[in-house]
């Protein structure tokens, strides 16, 4: 059985844990590797709509066992509540495991993000102010309290003073916050301890075992290419890696354990927060995209920037994640529009045309996207199971994209629902497989 890596492919919120809930029917494991409670994913069930921020999509199929892998920053608190929420609905959540070397937010973590924002002003990045850069940034610092530190009283409070110690000036306006009291903090965290001990575990082992025994594995990420503090639009950016080759380093497993990866692309494109999104629409057509997609933050509510797919950007997320298919999402948002544009190249300020992703931040801001025209399609599309009934414009539209990208389109999304998916090509029966 495969072992398949899904990634966003553009800025995020693209519908990936849509594709990984319909893998987890076929999964023995499913493991998130990086990211935090900046993530969300939204999934229709049946007649239920979840909505996850750390545990992974997969949590629904009581036979797949979910893993939060060490390169995932935790807020304790949200997880709690989010594990409850489950609860609540019937979800057995006893599968549930988290790795024991997996970060955490602390109370100062939020408190730095929001003042850090501010003291950006109009320059601010656009974060979800969950505490996520702040948290890894002391993981770098190696002044980090790890999900294990909650088990042990006197390691959590040296550790909790020790990460204090070096942000007392910057912590000063938060100096009265009683959230900031080491007794109160400690307390309060060794509570959240004794509330997930029993899911805290060695992962890495874990998962090393379902791979040795050929266990299908998938290995989730959050955000996306264009988010990676590394290869994104730095500094417009998430503070991890969105991209496959951080599913090795955020769960501990070799490169050589992953088969495939699956790059998540919508049908159009969208953008939350600030940075270059050189195909955006600020007009009524990018208000429509926006209306019609249901375009806000799963986590923040926030509207989305849209603008029409960059297949300038979609190549560059294919070629360094090593994409081995596509997957398209929001298909049937298109529907109704007489002509459809796809971004083949950059202009730049100067006439300069680029057809790769540009490298310098200085240029990437100014560019425009230069279009190609394809005709759109005016059927509704929200009911086709297989690649026939999707109408000779969309099958045309979807062929432009992988010809452009060279990387196969294997699944499309043609609606919210579960169920409304139409798989293509050959790749389905590597997944035909039951447990």
């Amino acid at each position: 059985m495969p072992s398949i890596v899904i990634v966003g492919a553009q800025w995020g919120d693209e519908g990936k844990g849509k594709v990984v809930d319909l893998l987890a029917e076929r999964a023995q494991v499913v493991a998130r590797f990086q990211g935090g409670n900046n993530a969300g994913h939204t999934i229709v069930h049946g007649d239920e709509t979840y909505k996850f921020h750390l545990i992974p999509s997969g949590i629904l199929d009581p036979q797949t066992t979910c893993v939060i892998g060490n390169g995932v920053v935790i807020d304790p608190g949200v997880l709690i509540a989010e594990i409850d929420g489950l609860r609540e609905r019937g979800v057995d959540v006893s599968n549930l495991k988290v790795s024991a070397n997996a970060h955490l937010i602390m109370p100062y973590h939020l408190m730095l993000d929001h003042a850090g924002e501010a003291r950006l002003g109009k320059l601010q990045i656009g974060t979800t102010k969950r505490g996520i850069g702040p948290c890894y940034a002391d993981k770098a610092a190696r002044l980090g309290i790890r999900m294990q530190d909650l088990l042990d009283e006197k390691i959590l409070k040296k550790k909790i003073m020790a990460a204090l110690e070096p942000k007392q000036l910057q912590l000063r306006p938060f100096e009265r916050d009683p959230a900031l009291d080491l007794q109160s903090m400690t307390e309060q965290y060794l509570t959240y301890g004794h509330r997930l001990e029993r899911h805290i575990a060695d992962t890495t082992s874990l998962l090393h075992r379902a791979l040795d025994d050929d266990r299908f594995v998938v290995f989730e990420g959050a955000q996306a290419a264009l988010l990676d503090i590394d290869h994104g639009t730095y500094p417009f950016v998430t503070s991890s890696n969105p991209v496959a080759g951080a599913a090795c380093t955020g769960t501990g497993v070799g490169p050589l354990d992953i088969d495939e990866v699956w790059g998540i692309a919508k049908a159009y494109a969208t953008r939350v927060g600030a940075g270059p999104f050189p195909t955006e629409l600020e007009d009524d057509l990018g208000e429509e995209l926006r209306r019609r997609g249901g375009e806000f933050g799963t986590t923040t509510g926030r509207p989305r920037r849209t603008g029409w797919i960059d297949l300038v950007a979609l190549r560059y997320a294919a070629r360094i994640n090593s994409m081995t298919a596509l997957v398209i999402t929001k298909l049937d948002v298109l529907s109704g529009f007489d002509t459809l544009r796809v971004c083949t190249a950059y202009e730049g300020a100067d006439g300069a045309v680029f057809e790769t992703f540009p490298y310098h931040q200085t240029v990437l801001h100014h560019v425009s996207g230069r279009y190609t025209e394809l005709p759109g399609w005016s059927e509704d599309i929200s009911g086709a199971r297989s690649p026939e009934e999707l109408p000779q414009a969309t099958r045309d539209y979807l062929r432009f994209i992988e010809e452009a990208v060279g990387v196969p389109v294997v699944l499309v999304g043609v609606g919210p629902g579960r169920d409304q998916i139409v798989w293509l090509g050959e790749r389905s029966p590597l997944l035909a497989e039951s447990r």
